[in-house]
């Protein structure tokens, strides 16, 4: 809230505007989930960077919330942050895979498409979730305080450029880059989203073939697991994804790649005003210590 968050490498960088006008700047070390090296391997690492990076986000939420009111400086307690990380993941699920879910179930039921066995089902479940995705992000967007957070979010990004330009770091400078980059966590989102649809259109019809549950609730509560459980793999092959784009970023596929994440963060980002590069400046002479 009324800040911007950089990591660099192992490090943390939280500036947060006051409500005297000062900016202030906390650093701490990002706390990792992957410090062993097996979960530090490609394709192992991308759902634990996904959880670390949650709890990384609410506690820093948390203390910019309380910085931004002037209410002190109180860290979010270990039980209301599992807490807190629980609900996120099953309101996350219940939003973005049980809900779509239905929908398709409606879909079928209305002789619009076939079962859960079949491509159709998992098209209009694909459709439905991109639907669902794009509804929240757009709604949420709507909210003056959430609209805020995306204006921090287009400084962010903006100073990002800026410093990887070599640029000098000041709001007239950076106010002329771009507020979309392609190392987004929005592309992430994305990313995870697209290879769900996919995943699930190839591998819930081969799964049922090898084991289908009898009755009509259990299939569907059995599809519904499977999906949950499907989210370790494709986190994992999306943020190798991201990582292959970013490196190769030149390349015209990893542009195609790239293009619906700059174009969702359309929804995510806003053009911020002088005040708030300054507190995105500040992140990220934090993050870089410079």
């Amino acid at each position: 809230m009324e800040g911007v968050m950089i990591r660099n490498r192992e490090r943390l960088a939280i500036a947060v505007r006051k409500p005297d006008g000062s900016i202030h700047l906390e650093t701490r070390p990002w706390f990792s989930l992957t410090s062993a090296p097996l979960l530090q391997r490609p394709f192992v690492r991308g759902f634990p960077v996904l959880l670390e990076t949650l709890v990384n986000g609410i506690k820093s939420l948390n203390w910019s919330a309380q910085v931004s009111l002037d209410e002190g400086e109180e860290e979010i307690k270990p039980w209301a942050l599992a807490l807190t990380v629980g609900v996120s993941i099953v309101l996350a699920l219940g939003l973005f895979v049980v809900l779509p879910h239905l929908f398709s179930l409606g879909a079928a039921y209305l002789g619009l498409g076939g079962g859960t066995e079949t491509l159709s089902f998992h098209a209009w479940d694909g459709f439905f979730k991109l639907g669902v995705f794009l509804a929240y992000i757009g709604s949420i967007s709507l909210l003056p305080e959430i609209r805020r957070v995306f204006q921090y979010h287009g400084a962010e990004h903006k100073v990002i450029w800026a410093y990887e330009s070599g640029c000098e770091l000041t709001p007239e400078r950076a106010r002329g880059y771009s507020r979309l980059h392609p190392r987004c966590g929005t592309a992430f989102l994305l990313f995870v989203l697209s290879l769900s649809i996919v995943l699930h259109a190839v591998l819930i019809p081969g799964l049922l073939a090898l084991y289908a549950p009898q009755g009509a609730v259990l299939k569907q509560v059995y599809v519904i697991g499977a999906k949950f459980l499907m989210l370790v793999p494709v986190a994992a092959a999306s943020f190798e994804l991201i990582k292959f784009t970013a490196r190769r970023g030149e390349t015209a596929v990893c542009r195609a790649l790239c293009w619906p994440g700059l174009m969702l963060q359309r929804l995510t980002t806003f053009e911020p005003d002088d005040e708030q590069l300054e507190v995105a400046i500040a992140a990220l002479r934090g993050a870089v210590d410079k």
